[in-house]
């Protein structure tokens, strides 16, 4: 068999991959790239924050972390593709509402932290953040970084990405926010203002 003919049967392969594979492909391809100005941007704040005294706090789970949100795109586009997991419309269209909420509610974050947004945990506390989305709940930003990462592979049925990347996210979770609050409610001032207040959902958790 020529290579021709073995190009036709391979799963996924270019020459075979249905148009909604290859827009999700490069749809996961623009989050990546997102990503990395988000990261860029933290670095930069947290340069700032370590000018005025803050320190970076030891963190062993932040590499799990960032493998985790990396290789829930990564494992989203091999579900889709060798799994050939179908476009189901109605789906997809509820999954890219709820992202695009979610990622109005992180960007809300961002402009509501400013300068003291970082992706890592820094000691001393930044202050107290009692404004926007922080009116709510005391951690936003991971209530909708947790439901992102479901939606994503959901755009295109990558359900098993799904479920295993949530149960996975939920053990990082625990560890993250139990790092974030030793630091943020060691000052008073903060635990007054922010710990009647619930952690991810309002009015619930």
């Amino acid at each position: 068999m020529g290579l021709s003919g073995s190009a036709g049967i391979l799963p996924g392969s270019l020459s075979t991959m249905p148009a909604s594979q290859i827009t999700y492909i490069a749809f996961l391809l623009v989050i990546a790239a997102i990503r990395l100005v988000e990261l860029r941007v933290s670095r930069r704040n947290q340069s700032q924050l370590e000018t005025h005294g803050a320190k970076k706090m030891p963190e062993p789970n932040y590499a799990a972390m960032v493998a985790l949100h990396t290789g829930i795109l990564i494992v989203s586009a091999a579900e889709v593709v060798f799994l050939e997991r179908p476009l189901i419309p109605w789906l997809a269209v509820t999954m890219a509402v709820v992202f695009v909420a979610t990622n109005g509610v992180r960007w809300w974050v961002i402009r509501t932290l400013a300068g003291r947004w970082s992706v890592r945990v820094v000691t001393p506390a930044r202050g107290i953040v009692s404004t926007g989305p922080f009116r709510y709940v005391r951690h936003p930003n991971y209530s909708a970084v947790f439901v992102e990462m479901i939606a994503i592979p959901l755009l295109h049925t990558a359900w098993v990405t799904a479920l295993v990347g949530a149960v996975a996210h939920i053990l990082v979770l625990r560890a993250r926010v139990a790092l974030e609050e030793s630091v943020l409610l060691a000052d008073p001032d903060y635990r007054a203002a922010m710990a009647p207040k619930p952690r991810f959902v309002p009015r619930l958790f």
